[in-house]
Protein backbone atom coordinates (compact mmCIF):
# COMPACT_ATOMS: atom_id res chain seq x y z
CA UNK A 1 0.00 0.00 0.00
CA UNK A 2 1.46 3.32 -0.63
CA UNK A 3 2.14 6.11 1.65
CA UNK A 4 -0.44 8.44 0.18
CA UNK A 5 -3.12 5.50 0.97
CA UNK A 6 -2.22 4.45 4.55
CA UNK A 7 -2.13 8.44 5.54
CA UNK A 8 -5.51 9.08 4.11
CA UNK A 9 -6.94 5.70 6.07
CA UNK A 10 -5.38 7.09 9.32
CA UNK A 11 -6.92 10.54 8.65
CA UNK A 12 -10.37 8.97 8.23
CA UNK A 13 -9.57 6.98 11.38
CA UNK A 14 -8.93 10.16 13.29
CA UNK A 15 -11.44 11.88 11.97
CA UNK A 16 -14.14 9.21 12.78
CA UNK A 17 -12.31 8.87 16.50
CA UNK A 18 -13.01 13.01 16.75
CA UNK A 19 -16.12 13.12 15.64
CA UNK A 20 -17.56 10.61 18.38
CA UNK A 21 -15.81 11.94 20.84
CA UNK A 22 -17.60 15.22 20.09
CA UNK A 23 -20.44 13.29 19.93
CA UNK A 24 -19.90 12.36 23.55
CA UNK A 25 -19.55 15.64 24.63
CA UNK A 26 -22.74 16.73 22.96
CA UNK A 27 -24.28 13.74 24.67
CA UNK A 28 -23.34 14.92 28.43
CA UNK A 29 -23.95 18.84 27.53
CA UNK A 30 -27.55 17.72 26.44
CA UNK A 31 -28.43 15.16 29.24
CA UNK A 32 -26.89 17.86 32.10
CA UNK A 33 -29.23 20.66 30.24
CA UNK A 34 -32.23 18.10 30.62
CA UNK A 35 -31.46 18.10 34.40
CA UNK A 36 -30.89 22.09 34.46
CA UNK A 37 -34.63 22.38 32.45
CA UNK A 38 -36.12 20.37 35.78
CA UNK A 39 -37.30 22.74 38.46
CA UNK A 40 -37.03 20.53 41.29
CA UNK A 41 -33.44 18.85 40.55
CA UNK A 42 -32.06 22.43 39.59
CA UNK A 43 -32.82 24.16 42.75
CA UNK A 44 -31.37 21.54 44.93
CA UNK A 45 -28.63 23.11 46.66
CA UNK A 46 -26.15 20.18 45.18
CA UNK A 47 -26.18 19.69 41.33
CA UNK A 48 -26.86 16.19 40.02
CA UNK A 49 -25.09 15.98 36.76
CA UNK A 50 -23.83 13.28 34.06
CA UNK A 51 -19.82 12.84 33.87
CA UNK A 52 -19.66 11.08 31.19
CA UNK A 53 -21.52 8.46 29.03
CA UNK A 54 -19.92 4.77 28.62
CA UNK A 55 -21.91 3.26 25.94
CA UNK A 56 -25.20 3.01 27.35
CA UNK A 57 -24.67 3.87 30.90
CA UNK A 58 -24.77 7.64 32.23
CA UNK A 59 -22.35 8.56 35.03
CA UNK A 60 -23.53 10.64 37.10
CA UNK A 61 -22.33 12.31 40.30
CA UNK A 62 -23.22 11.80 43.65
CA UNK A 63 -23.21 13.06 47.31
CA UNK A 64 -23.26 8.67 48.46
CA UNK A 65 -21.43 6.11 48.16
CA UNK A 66 -20.54 3.07 50.34
CA UNK A 67 -18.35 5.13 52.22
CA UNK A 68 -19.75 8.42 52.43
CA UNK A 69 -23.02 8.58 54.51
CA UNK A 70 -25.97 10.45 53.55
CA UNK A 71 -25.66 12.01 56.83
CA UNK A 72 -22.18 13.43 56.30
CA UNK A 73 -23.87 14.50 53.04
CA UNK A 74 -26.46 17.02 54.28
CA UNK A 75 -24.23 18.40 57.04
CA UNK A 76 -22.14 19.34 54.04
CA UNK A 77 -25.17 20.61 52.01
CA UNK A 78 -26.99 22.18 55.11
CA UNK A 79 -24.33 22.91 57.61
CA UNK A 80 -26.76 24.33 60.46
CA UNK A 81 -27.94 20.79 60.54
CA UNK A 82 -24.79 19.67 62.30
CA UNK A 83 -26.06 20.66 65.60
CA UNK A 84 -29.55 18.43 65.41
CA UNK A 85 -30.09 15.00 67.05
CA UNK A 86 -30.05 11.87 64.31
CA UNK A 87 -33.91 11.52 64.79
CA UNK A 88 -34.97 15.04 64.15
CA UNK A 89 -37.39 15.68 61.47
CA UNK A 90 -35.31 17.56 59.53
CA UNK A 91 -32.66 15.22 59.00
CA UNK A 92 -35.30 12.68 57.76
CA UNK A 93 -37.23 15.36 55.49
CA UNK A 94 -33.29 16.23 54.20
CA UNK A 95 -32.77 12.87 53.67
CA UNK A 96 -36.17 11.86 51.76
CA UNK A 97 -35.79 15.24 49.96
CA UNK A 98 -32.45 14.09 48.73
CA UNK A 99 -33.21 10.45 47.59
CA UNK A 100 -36.27 11.86 46.00
CA UNK A 101 -34.38 14.67 43.75
CA UNK A 102 -31.81 12.14 43.29
CA UNK A 103 -34.06 9.61 41.71
CA UNK A 104 -35.82 12.46 39.80
CA UNK A 105 -32.96 13.09 38.25
CA UNK A 106 -31.89 9.27 37.61
CA UNK A 107 -35.45 9.22 35.81
CA UNK A 108 -34.46 12.54 33.80
CA UNK A 109 -31.47 10.70 32.50
CA UNK A 110 -32.68 7.22 31.73
CA UNK A 111 -35.32 8.88 29.73
CA UNK A 112 -33.16 10.22 27.30
CA UNK A 113 -32.50 8.03 24.32
CA UNK A 114 -29.59 6.10 23.88
CA UNK A 115 -29.14 6.06 27.66
CA UNK A 116 -30.38 2.34 29.17
CA UNK A 117 -28.59 2.57 33.17
CA UNK A 118 -27.07 5.07 35.53
CA UNK A 119 -24.33 4.33 37.84
CA UNK A 120 -24.06 7.31 40.57
CA UNK A 121 -20.22 7.95 41.29
CA UNK A 122 -19.17 10.38 44.36
CA UNK A 123 -18.76 13.46 43.37
CA UNK A 124 -15.44 13.99 45.61
CA UNK A 125 -14.35 17.20 43.99
CA UNK A 126 -17.46 18.64 45.29
CA UNK A 127 -16.61 17.27 48.84
CA UNK A 128 -13.32 19.09 47.87
CA UNK A 129 -14.26 22.57 47.21
CA UNK A 130 -17.23 22.55 50.17
CA UNK A 131 -13.72 22.01 52.47
CA UNK A 132 -12.12 24.56 50.79
CA UNK A 133 -15.09 26.85 50.83
CA UNK A 134 -15.59 26.30 54.47
CA UNK A 135 -12.16 27.00 55.20
CA UNK A 136 -12.08 30.82 53.77
CA UNK A 137 -15.50 31.26 55.65
CA UNK A 138 -14.24 30.06 59.04
CA UNK A 139 -11.22 32.50 58.09
CA UNK A 140 -13.21 35.48 58.12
Amino acid sequence: MSDRKQFIIVMMVAAIFVGWLGWRGFEVISLNQDLKADNMVANYPYQHRVLRVEGSTAIMSSLRSHKTSTHEALSTIFPSMRNLGDNHRDWQRAERELAQVQARAGDIVLNASGVDRVRWELDENWYHLAAMQAQQSSRR
